[in-house]
């Protein structure tokens, strides 16, 4: 079975769980085969990398994949988290929606 994921790339998300709860920011990459998803500023760590290939070396700070249940699309209209979910509009076209209020996003 596809792992389907709704969130796609330059969605703004918010955290609903870990050390990151609440914040907010843009998916950078979809990582589907293990379904999750590098946001910006959200879940840093510090790499310690070795010099090579035109890199220096020294403590990296470094974006790392969280799972996407953790994250939620967040509605600026409502100010919150919402759900997506999938809706064929008149035109035949398959649009994304907020599953609570039917709007499309």
């Amino acid at each position: 079975m596809k792992n389907k994921i709704k969130l796609k790339k330059g969605d703004e998300v918010i955290v609903l769980t870990g050390k990151d709860k609440g914040k907010k920011g843009k998916i950078v990459r979809v990582i589907p085969d293990i379904r999750k998803v590098v946001v910006t500023d959200i879940n840093k760590y510090k790499k310690h990398q070795k010099p090579g290939n035109n890199e220096p070396g020294g403590i990296i700070e470094k974006d790392m994949p969280l799972h996407v249940s953790n994250v939620a699309f967040f509605d600026s209209k409502e100010n919150k988290g919402v759900r997506v979910g999938y809706r064929i509009n008149k035109d035949g076209k398959k649009i994304r929606i907020n599953k609570k209020s039917e709007k499309e996003i």
